[in-house]
């Protein structure tokens, strides 16, 4: 028996409990600051329709009461609870559990590094894998979509191959390793993919309320791509500097399928996971308002984009689109309400 202890209850701890549970030999605890919002059994709708039931072996918010048994801890988190999250956890590992987290570039394995014993067997991902949103919280959540495979970075591993089909087993998509830390921490996914949209919308905003609400992508512009589009080119001059593969790093041209904004525009408002995520939002009186205390702004300006603005300036790399945006949106983020 294989025991896994899901630490955080998003959208993306539902789903991976869900998915996992569903496997025979495989144990499932969740270890959430909210254990009594959690049913032992809970529903993932999957985008065909069908319905996971998961099944929780324990739910606690006590980290002595599940690590100690978990093969494998997996963090499904924020980025701000994550170096907090492991100095909770580290005294009560046992030797050969390995820790990782659903996405890295929080600057993950740093914080391994500084909090983990050195032998620790670490993985990461490059991409969240799956979009996933809470439903009713601990009762039923939604798997809008996942991945034809998953790029994934580990240290002090003994096994590749077999984790990798352990892995695959647990996500139900391909797994492929990547050669670097680097190739998964350093990510034009979110912090360049957020950030530029949330730049384009709000850069002009007069502390109006807006009349609707809106959707992130749906509603996706030509202005948004081409401003990612130079981001970009400018994440991969700083690669090429830190001398990091970019075998496992597509362009957000290449990742979208597309040859120009336009088409990257065109991409992203097609992708069916993606139609009804609405704007990080909140209604006040007269309408809506960006909601600077969202993940959008928490996670991906001080944390992902950070790490990218940080090691560019450090190296000596131009980056005035960057620069502008995550400067707007550090300002934005320090002056929330």
């Amino acid at each position: 028996m294989l025991t896994v202890t899901i630490c955080g209850g998003g959208g993306l701890g539902h789903t991976c409990a869900g998915m996992f549970s569903r496997l025979d030999g495989i144990r499932v605890n969740m270890l959430t600051s909210r254990p009594e919002k959690w049913n032992r059994t809970f529903e993932v709708t999957r985008p065909d329709g069908e319905v996971l039931i998961g099944k929780l072996s324990s739910v606690t918010s006590e980290p002595e009461a599940v690590i100690p048994s978990s093969d494998i801890v997996l963090l499904c988190l924020p980025a701000y609870l994550v170096e907090e999250t492991l100095e909770k956890i580290v005294p009560f590992l046992g030797a050969g559990t390995a820790v990782g987290t659903v996405v890295s570039n929080s600057g993950f394995f740093f914080c391994c590094h500084s909090i983990l014993p050195a032998d620790t067997p670490v993985f990461g991902f490059q991409r969240v894998p799956y979009v996933s949103r809470v439903i009713e919280y601990g009762r039923r959540a939604s798997l809008l979509g996942d991945r034809p495979e998953i790029i994934v970075a580990e240290e002090n591993v003994k096994d590749r191959d077999s984790f990798a089909v352990l892995l695959e087993r647990l996500f139900a998509e391909k797994v492929v390793f990547a050669d670097s830390i680097y190739e998964v921490t350093l990510s034009n996914s979110n912090p360049i993919l957020h950030t530029g949209r949330l730049y384009t919308m709000w850069k002009d905003w007069d502390g109006k309320p807006f009349p609707e609400r809106g959707y992130f992508y749906r509603e996706w512009t030509v202005e948004a791509s081409r401003l990612e589009i130079e981001m970009d080119r400018e994440f991969f001059s700083l690669l090429e500097v830190l001398g990091v593969s970019t075998e496992h790093i597509d362009t957000l041209l290449v990742h979208y399928e597309a040859e120009d904004a336009e088409g990257m525009t065109a991409k992203i408002k097609s992708i069916e996971s993606f139609k009804n995520i609405e704007s990080p939002m909140v209604e006040v009186e007269g309408g809506w308002e960006p909601d600077f205390n969202s993940r959008y702004f928490t996670e991906d300006f001080p944390y992902g984009l950070r790490m990218i603005y940080e090691l560019a300036h450090r190296n000596g790399v131009s980056c005035p689109n960057i620069d502008k945006v995550f400067e707007w949106g550090m300002e934005k983020c320090q002056g929330r309400r």
